[in-house]
């Protein structure tokens, strides 16, 4: 076990399948994720629909690659043959047509890269339920002349 990892997620056991065509990212993910989660790397959807049939994935890691590969429609695809999982999109950027699309048509957020172990752990615990999003509120502040 690594260092600052939480016996109490290990026990919970959540799914993450992380699909990718860039074995580095999934690799690196794998790596970052598999303390705390059951995490599975696959090359395709393919494979993963496959994996399901061992059980289904809580959070879906899916590769910009695959979307710009099939079409941001792979994304209702996915949210009907496994109802309830979350996605989140591998990507290089969040401000993309391509990524705004795939938004749209079901992706719950974007995990940009560079992947970091902090930011990656910490997106995918909001995705997965164990803990809140910060949220800050912003206050406008105007001036007043007094005269």
């Amino acid at each position: 076990m690594q260092i600052g990892v939480e016996i109490s997620r290990v026990l919970e056991n959540k799914r993450i399948f992380v699909v990718d065509t860039d074995e580095v990212s999934r690799a690196a993910l794998q790596f970052m994720l598999h303390d705390e989660n059951e995490t599975h790397e696959l090359a395709d959807l393919n494979d993963a629909y496959a994996k399901a049939e061992t059980g289904k994935p809580d959070l879906i890691l899916l590769g910009s690659g695959i979307v710009a590969a099939s079409g941001a429609g792979v994304l209702p695809q996915l949210v009907e043959h496994f109802p309830g999982v979350r996605i989140l999109l591998i990507a290089e950027s969040d401000d993309d047509d391509m990524i705004r699309q795939a938004r749209k048509a079901g992706a719950h957020g974007v995990l940009r890269k560079p992947l970091r172990i902090e930011m990656v752990r910490d997106k995918v615990d909001i995705m997965l339920g164990r803990k809140a999003p910060v949220i800050v509120p912003l206050t406008v502040l105007t001036s007043r002349t007094q005269g």
